[in-house]
């Protein structure tokens, strides 16, 4: 089945997006990668880049007419939780509008749509959510993200939804650092740092993402399926284990409290998801944040 299938993936200069390319190059999976404006992968061939406005139905055509994917896999959005709340209007343009202008093309050319969304549906009472619980979104940017796994599920021929908690890993020219990342750098300076306690999320390695999304795809499942990092943990722990990993001052570390940061959008405190279902489904056996630290680069000076 590998070689049958043609991805197509949306987003793809984001961190997920460049690792869905890398995995389906060393696969040798048929795959066009798109993102509006340019690539900024070097790691993508030119040839299998094509820029897409997913804001735009002609535009989408145009790109399936080219390739006839069999599977789209959509991880394009705004993802900046405070900046969806203070411009809903555009959050929703991106993460609900422009998702139903790619199933409906998607169902005109019998592909399979995949949708990635975020522990943030779900209210963060709980935690160590299945994909069946209940969800209740507290954000402009989760309402966004239950929209469009709704429309998804509603109105898509042949469909999956993957959901991920907060993404890390390298990349090429991102727009946006991650969680591991800016911790690594803002140890090194020895500045103090303000860090959360009261947050608990379980960090996912990007590399383990893009296995997960791409399973879905090699082995023809549907429905919802929960992939993250094996560990639900503090944002604050989440720090200290990348100041122990690479032996970084941890006195310079002052813990705060969510509320004394002022965010305009409101975050679910304790989420994490059940790992059963994707485990057992797709193989799905994500690495620690241990593991992963020694899989980055060499810090630069």
């Amino acid at each position: 089945m590998d070689n049958q299938i043609r991805v197509l993936i949306t987003g793809s200069n984001g961190l997920l997006g460049q690792k869905l390319v890398k995995r389906c190059l060393a696969k040798g999976i048929s795959f066009i990668a798109t993102s509006k404006g340019e690539n900024r992968n070097p790691d993508c061939p030119s040839d299998r880049y094509l820029e897409m406005d997913i804001s735009n139905t002609l535009n989408i055509k145009k790109v399936f007419d080219f390739f006839y994917p069999t599977h789209i896999i959509h991880t394009a959005a705004i993802t900046n939780v405070d900046y969806c709340e203070i411009n809903k209007e555009e959050c929703h343009e991106v993460n609900v509008e422009a998702v139903k202008k790619l199933v409906q093309v998607s169902n005109t050319y019998h592909s399979h749509f995949q949708l990635l969304s975020t522990d943030f549906v779900f209210d963060g009472l709980k935690g160590n959510y299945k994909e069946d619980d209940q969800i209740n979104p507290l954000s402009v940017y989760a309402k966004s993200k239950v929209d469009g796994e709704k429309y998804v599920q509603e109105n898509a021929n042949d469909w999956s939804i993957t959901r991920t908690i907060i993404v890390y890993g390298e990349g090429h020219n991102l727009s946006r650092s991650n969680i591991v990342l800016w911790a690594r750098e803002a140890l090194k300076t020895g500045n103090t740092l303000s860090i959360i306690d009261d947050q608990f999320r379980a960090p996912t390695w990007a590399d383990d993402l893009a296995y997960g999304c791409l399973e879905v795809a090699l082995r023809d499942k549907k429905g919802i399926f929960h992939l993250s990092g094996p560990e639900t943990m503090s944002v604050l722990e989440i720090v200290y284990r990348v100041a122990d990993f690479y032996g970084f001052d941890k006195s310079v570390i002052n813990i705060v409290k969510s509320d004394t940061l002022n965010q305009p959008a409101k975050r679910p405190p304790y989420t994490g998801f059940d790992l059963v279902k994707s485990r057992r489904e797709l193989d799905y056996n994500p690495k620690t944040i241990e593991q992963t630290l020694g899989l980055l680069s060499e810090m630069k000076d």
